[in-house]
């Protein structure tokens, strides 16, 4: 059984004709890549050693992460929320200035 995006499909042991595993798995070690230098310029490579690229049967990418330690998983987590709380606050500053930006306009009536 897989959701939507086939992700939890089981991971591919038996290659079968026609099915395009080295695109997903190329996709999905660029991404792992771009993980990997992220956690190493934070220095949390060392917290993350079994990330690795795989495919599943369907020939999507898979980034494992393997397993971690909760502090890991916790310290991923906060990274997150971190990122999308800056994100929030830019996209806000964004349309601000862009209403500020409007508001000091002259209307052309």
């Amino acid at each position: 059984m897989t959701d939507r995006w086939g992700v939890v499909a089981k991971r591919a042991e038996n290659l079968m004709p026609g099915v395009p595993y080295v695109r997903g798995w190329a996709q999905a070690r660029r991404s792992a890549r771009a993980l990997a230098e992220q956690l190493t310029a934070l220095g949390l490579e060392s917290d993350f050693p079994g990330l690795a690229a795989d495919v599943n049967v369907s020939g999507d990418g898979l980034v494992r992460l393997g397993s971690i330690c909760p502090e890991a998983a916790l310290m991923l987590a906060e990274l997150i929320v971190s990122g999308l709380t800056a994100e929030t606050a830019t996209h806000v500053d964004t349309r601000a200035e862009g209403t500020m930006t409007a508001r000091r306009r002259p209307s052309a009536a």
